[in-house]
């Protein structure tokens, strides 16, 4: 089994930085697609930011210039720096991960997810 375990979340005010981080452990034979959702109270999960499997970045209009994915392939590990944070970032995030086993299929894992709160 693999495990996505994430970290770093907390409470900021408007404006502060946090940076998320999300390990993947276990039997990983190699990482399609990496990257973070979120869910806020009362709204859908949506995508934040992540790694394709094409080797590329997608990032949600909403944060563009204000989150910036990055990874550390050697460590299996997935961070997502926030800056310029709003009330409105408020949410639970998820990471999520694509990931082939040794028999080249690839299957989704979600972790348990970090809050972020963000005050006004």
């Amino acid at each position: 089994q693999v495990q996505l375990v994430e970290s770093g979340g907390g409470l900021v005010q408007t404006g502060g930085s946090l940076r998320l981080s999300c390990a993947a452990s276990g039997s990983i034979f190699s990482i399609n697609a990496m990257g973070w959702y979120r869910r806020a109270p009362g709204k859908q999960r949506e995508l934040v930011a992540k790694f394709t499997s094409g080797g590329g970045t997608n990032y949600a209009d909403f944060v563009k210039g204000r989150f910036t994915i990055s990874r550390d392939n050697a460590k299996n590990t997935v961070y997502l720096q926030m800056n310029s944070l709003k009330p409105e970032d408020t949410a639970v995030y998820y990471c999520h991960a694509d990931i082939d086993s040794d028999l080249g299929v690839g299957i989704n894992y979600w972790g348990k997810g970090t809050l972020v709160t963000v005050s006004s």
